[in-house]
């Protein structure tokens, strides 16, 4: 049934060339911030879950545990 349906409308294709195409888009927009990222930002974010807390004060872009 929904086969029929979905045949009968004209011009659905685009949609599915639309959807790649805006999925393509914002992948590579991710990709793109992700290598644009400053090492020491992501560094310092890389332990920031394992912090109790306390601000530790960094040196340079590179924390104490280093």
């Amino acid at each position: 049934m929904m086969q029929k349906i979905v045949s009968e409308i004209g011009g659905i294709g685009i949609y599915g060339v639309v959807s790649v195409c805006l999925f393509f888009a914002v992948f590579s927009a991710a990709m793109l911030l992700a290598f644009l990222q400053k090492k020491t930002y992501l560094d310092s974010m890389s332990v920031l879950p394992l912090e109790s807390g306390e601000r530790r004060p960094e040196v340079k872009g590179r924390t104490r545990d280093e």
